[in-house]
């Protein structure tokens, strides 16, 4: 096939465009999937956590709702492991403040069974809850993260 000369500075202007832009189309070429954080309007927190996953490369959509319990209810959330924000991502549920290399290995092993990964509550030193500096955790956080099934049955995830 042969491109022109303004064919070849057309496509160009526009990949620069998308990368400057920032926008889904530049992070889809990293081959990070896009997320989906469910949240209630007042919760700062999930923002924060939200900003690290872009960070991470991660495009992600930001959906106030209602009740959020209704989210996680139809997600298969176990009430057990239920924190602040619930996010879709690649066909699974990511709970609350999740560490990103914990949201790589499952995207990655796509181990059969699990529904999600959860970290319960808001644990302090977990990412999006850090106290004092935004990194991806803590240096000595101390939390734990768990997979779940459909049927609610969960165990600890180790990544």
């Amino acid at each position: 096939m042969n491109v022109t000369r303004r064919e070849a500075l057309a496509g160009g202007s526009a990949l620069a465009a998308m990368l400057i832009g920032g926008g889904s189309a530049a992070f889809a070429a990293a081959g990070k999937p896009a997320m989906t954080l469910h949240r209630s309007a007042g919760c700062g927190c999930c923002l924060k956590w939200a900003e690290l996953a872009k960070a991470q490369g991660y495009p992600v959509e930001i959906r106030n709702v209602q009740d959020i319990m209704l989210v996680k209810a139809r997600l298969g959330v176990p009430d057990a492991l239920a924190a602040c924000h619930t996010t879709e991502v690649g066909g699974y549920v990511v709970e609350g403040h999740v560490p990103f290399e914990a949201v790589a290995k499952l995207l990655r092993d796509k181990p059969k069974g699990v529904a999600g990964i959860a970290v319960p509550g808001m644990p302090a030193g977990s990412p999006g809850m850090a106290m004092g500096h935004e990194h991806e955790h803590g240096d000595h956080a101390k939390f734990d993260v768990f997979a779940f099934t459909r049927t609610g049955v969960k165990r600890p995830f180790t990544f």
